[in-house]
């Protein structure tokens, strides 16, 4: 089915806001995928804030154009599915994980930070935590050292006082005289 001028027009500037807001784009090949395969992929993508669309060439590239994602608009070439997400590493987690179970998925490129990114870049990318881990591995590097010196004065604590916390102890001195 064919767009009139008027409809490629609002599908450009559609993809032209989420190019702008997003970090990542995701290309991947689709051919030979059933409907339900796609409809799980974009169930999945929408859940973790990854635009999923299904667009021409054409109109991809001129939506791209001008943005950080034009790097890639050569590779805009056969039956894509295009991910955009505002997360730097949503869309290409989604893709590689889909792509891990269904082989019919291709996984053809993307961009990121106005840099082109072959297959190995977004299954890299793919592979870095997401960003609630890296807060929560941060967090426990910095705790870690708080933990450590709590515990070794616990530690030098009941070594001295023989087991017995200083509130303990006048308590138990009373009560056997």
């Amino acid at each position: 089915m064919s767009l009139n001028r008027s409809e490629k027009e609002a599908v450009i500037s559609d993809v032209t806001s989420l190019a702008a807001k997003a970090q990542t784009l995701v290309m991947a090949e689709y051919r030979g995928i059933t409907v339900a395969d796609m409809t799980r992929l974009r169930n999945d993508a929408r859940s973790k804030g990854v635009t999923l669309s299904v667009l021409k060439n054409t109109l991809a590239r001129r939506a791209v154009a001008g943005s950080a994602f034009e790097v890639v608009g050569d590779q805009m070439t056969g039956p894509l599915i295009y991910g955009f997400s505002e997360d730097a590493v949503a869309a290409a987690k989604v893709v590689a994980d889909f792509a891990k179970t269904n082989d019919k998925l291709v996984i053809r490129g993307g961009a990121f930070g106005g840099k082109a990114l072959d297959v190995e870049g977004v299954k890299q990318l793919a592979n870095i935590p997401s960003k609630e881990v890296l807060l929560a591995q941060l967090l426990g590097l910095m705790q870690s050292p708080i933990s450590r010196t709590a515990r070794v004065l616990a530690a030098l604590a009941e070594k001295r006082g023989g087991g017995e916390t200083p509130a303990e102890a006048p308590a138990a001195e009373g009560v056997a005289a």
